[in-house]
């Protein structure tokens, strides 16, 4: 519009042909309203951020809503002179971004201040990913590829409730998703289990092992499957609860996985199971919509679950848990984090797999534990309840297999209550 103006005040004159002068105000005029524009479609916002505990904190997620900023394309963000690295994310998947998020590094008792300039124009930026997800169908066209090297690669799938056998129509038998330090599968059917994988090194592997590691991989260091789940919680699944058991998330009217988030500091996947009939309290079954969120922040070996359902289910009980890793030792704070560590064979083929050592975690708000059952055979399991129609929880892995991470049951165990504290003291963040 102010183009249009400044064409049309210069076409009013009577000479039309431009002097020196002329041409020189149009210029300064022309750059005048492009920096109006730019300044128009821009806002900076200062983000503050306050860690008030006496511990360092790496990879602090600062999470910002969008909603009051108008329709933004692209943001930039500052500590000072230098740029840290940010994504945009659309939640909702309706084509415009709903949140931003960047992760910051924080001393003891420090005060950050980050300034976050947010554009209607340009496109996001990039940066080097830091976390990986993964949804993908065997190739069954070309035989020749590797099982490690499928590329049918696929966003989202959703399968009717009376589908014979969903687990298999998925190549790695659901979506995967990593950070440097963990990597986790979640299977595609009723079970819904997260089955992990264990790395020697931190990085990125995903992408080249497809949760099949061959053994040339193996020699290069590579990680592979480190825990057997069967009909479990594996570690932390969402489940059902008849007063007596955990319940399996079937039937349904159709189950759903996508991704919502490919990073490069964080990944959001979802599992929807739509017309799932839960047992409620009253022993009858009722049908609800239920959305599992999970997302993977980079530099974390957790990973936040957020459950959210159409509805208000108070009148349910649903479980959580970990797998009774065969000879495990078990820890329980009696607040809602639930851990153990012991050793198994991650297959039924114990010739062509070795025994893994793995550390387990799952984490629940206080006001979410109805009760915490004794250990049996198969799991550990927790009886969850939820006031109005969603909660949230954390899990967290381990394996012994890594350089950089706790190899036995006490280092385990004292990491975990160090995380809980971290957990319970997160840091609080201010815009102005």
């Amino acid at each position: 519009m102010v183009f249009s103006f400044i064409c049309v005040k210069f076409a009013e004159k009577q000479d039309y042909f431009l002097t020196n002068k002329d041409m020189k105000r149009l210029i300064t005029l022309l750059l005048t309203a492009t920096l109006t524009v730019a300044a128009q479609s821009a806002r900076t916002i200062t983000v503050n951020v306050n860690n008030s505990t006496n511990s360092a904190r790496a990879d602090v997620p600062v999470v910002i809503r969008l909603a009051d900023y108008g329709n933004v394309c692209s943001a930039l963000v500052m500590k000072g002179n230098t740029e840290i690295p940010c994504q945009l994310d659309d939640l909702n998947q309706d084509d415009c971004f709903d949140e931003l998020c960047f992760l910051a590094n924080l001393k003891g008792k420090e005060k950050a201040q980050f300034t976050v300039t947010l554009s209607e124009e340009s496109t996001p930026r990039q940066y080097p990913a830091r976390v990986y997800a993964e949804m993908v169908m065997s190739n069954t066209r070309d035989k020749k590829l590797k099982k490690n090297q499928q590329n049918n690669y696929i966003e989202a799938i959703t399968a009717r409730g009376d589908a014979a056998y969903t687990y298999n129509l998925q190549h790695h038998h659901g979506v995967d998703f990593e950070s440097e330090l963990n990597g986790i599968r979640i299977y595609f059917d009723a079970r819904q289990t997260l089955d992990l994988y264990g790395k020697f090194n931190k990085g990125l592997e995903l992408k080249e092992t497809q949760f099949y590691t061959d053994d040339e991989q193996k020699k290069r260091g590579y990680g592979d499957d480190v825990l057997w789940v069967g009909q479990t919680f594996g570690l932390g699944a969402f489940r059902g609860w008849d007063g007596q058991q955990p319940t399996l998330v079937e039937p349904v009217a159709t189950r759903t996985q996508r991704i919502i988030s490919y990073g490069p500091l964080r990944t959001i996947v979802e599992v929807i199971d739509r017309g799932w009939l839960a047992p409620t309290t009253a022993g009858n079954l009722s049908p609800v919509h239920m959305t599992l969120r999970y997302t993977q922040y980079a530099g974390h070996r957790d990973t936040d679950v957020d459950v959210m359902f159409n509805r208000n289910v108070s009148d349910y009980r649903f479980s959580t848990g970990l797998v009774n890793v065969k000879g495990s030792e078990e820890y329980s704070d009696g607040k809602g984090l639930r851990a153990c560590w012991g050793t198994d064979y991650p297959a039924t083929d114990t010739l062509k797999w070795k025994p893994e050592t793995v550390g387990l975690a799952v984490l629940v708000p206080r006001k979410n534990v109805a009760s915490e059952q004794p250990a049996n055979k198969d799991n550990y399991t927790m009886v969850l309840k939820i006031d109005g129609n969603q909660m949230s929880y954390k899990v967290t892995y381990c394996s012994a297999n890594e350089s950089f991470g706790y190899h036995s049951a006490r280092e385990w165990f004292d990491y975990l209550k160090a995380w809980r504290k971290e957990v319970d003291h997160p840091v609080t963040v201010s815009i102005q």
